[in-house]
């Protein structure tokens, strides 16, 4: 909290006028202060009261406002208040009375609002403090969930031997299920394109396929942890892409989560982000990986 200039610059006025004359030292006090020089200034000014008494409440004036300019690193308004009611007490008659109690008035009101302000602030930090804590709980609570949810399905689910013969994903139902020899493997939450609905037509349209397809290679060097490739387009994809006019687009994947984003588990299913993929965490694509062979047959449904 700083004076107002406006204040500063009446007091300033008020000084010029005064018709006080104090010889070179005043003078010499002033320029400090005018330098920016407060120390200095303030040194002169004490000076003053012992050598010129008849410009004391002058003096202690100059030094009330040098201790609460905005622009002295030093500022004390403690020192600055009691400059001014030494004035106002031991100078009643002194043409600078009106201006120390305005003075005053103004320093009391700045030392209530900045306790004010000292109090919110820590009230803010006491918030902060509570929320970054609650957040490592909800952090803590939604791995210990997840880790349920997967002994959950591994129990439902047991991997059987034997690779996976057909993927089922569900679009509908934000679901992916493996298949072997008609028996469900493992179940998996999904991710879709960005404009879930609706078959893929063309290059751009966020997306997600639907049809029946392959898995026709995988890259475990992905920028999505690593990823398995759909053979999108198939012939029905193509022909409807050449009678609007369009490419019909490719690169879909089953993936994982985008690198360096790994933390954000299941709950990144909360909305369809991909470009036209499937996405799973970064564990359940490793675990689909090993599960599912080249060639395994995708079927996309609605």
């Amino acid at each position: 909290m700083h004076l107002s200039l406006a204040c500063i610059i009446t007091l300033t006025l008020i000084c010029g006028c005064s018709s006080l004359q104090i010889g070179s030292s005043l003078k010499e006090a002033n320029e400090y202060s005018s330098q920016g020089s407060y120390i200095a200034s303030l040194s002169k000014y004490e000076q003053l009261l012992e050598k010129y008494p008849e410009a004391a409440d002058r003096a202690l004036f100059e030094m009330g406002l040098i201790y609460a300019h905005p622009g002295n690193w030093q500022r004390n308004d403690q020192k600055s208040r009691e400059c001014f009611q030494k004035l106002i007490q031991d100078y009643p008659k002194s043409e600078y009375r009106r201006a120390s109690e305005v003075m005053v008035a103004q320093i009391n009101t700045i030392a209530v609002k900045e306790k004010a302000i000292a109090a919110q602030q820590t009230q803010i930090q006491t918030l902060k403090n509570e929320l970054k804590r609650q957040g490592e709980e909800m952090t803590s609570l939604r791995k210990r969930i997840e880790a349920l949810e997967q002994e959950v399905k591994n129990k439902v689910y047991p991997v059987q031997d034997g690779p996976a013969d057909r993927i089922v994903i569900e679009k509908k139902e934000r679901r992916l299920t493996l298949f072997s020899k008609g028996r469900i493997l493992r179940q998996y939450k999904i991710a879709l394109g960005g404009n879930p609905d609706g078959p893929k037509e063309k290059q751009g349209d966020n997306k997600t396929p639907e049809g029946t397809y392959i898995i026709d290679s995988r890259n475990h060097d992905s920028r999505y942890h690593l990823s398995l490739h759909i053979s999108y387009p198939n012939e029905k994809d193509k022909k409807r892409a050449q009678e609007l006019g369009v490419c019909p687009g490719g690169d879909i994947m089953i993936h994982g989560i985008k690198n360096g984003f790994s933390q954000v588990g299941e709950s990144h299913t909360q909305v369809d982000w991909t470009k036209g993929c499937i996405a799973v965490t970064d564990e359940e694509i490793e675990d689909i990986d090993k599960l599912v062979p080249n060639g395994t047959v995708v079927e996309i449904r609605p």
